[in-house]
């Protein structure tokens, strides 16, 4: 995140500003019972919030999703009867 977020002009000298702006609104939102460590804070660090915060969701079952295929490409054939009839 740039030393700018949240519109803070106090550049590198405002880096907990900065952090703790972001913080709140980017991560809190979310994560509520989410902290910062301060003691591992680094500059120029990158928080890979994909591996921490995402959620498994298992596709939806093959034949489901053939199902809703078959009724599209059925939809898609009428359609073009249509046009050519």
């Amino acid at each position: 995140m740039p030393f700018t977020y949240g519109g803070s002009t106090a550049g590198a000298a405002g880096k907990v500003e900065v952090i703790q702006t972001y913080f709140d609104t980017e991560v809190k939102p979310h994560v509520p019972n989410a902290w910062i460590d301060w003691a591992k804070v680094k500059t120029g660090y990158e928080i890979p919030f994909t591996r921490h915060f995402y959620r498994y969701v298992p596709p939806r079952p093959l034949a489901e999703i053939d199902a809703d295929l078959e009724k599209q490409v059925a939809k898609i054939l009428g359609l073009l009867r249509e046009v050519e009839g």
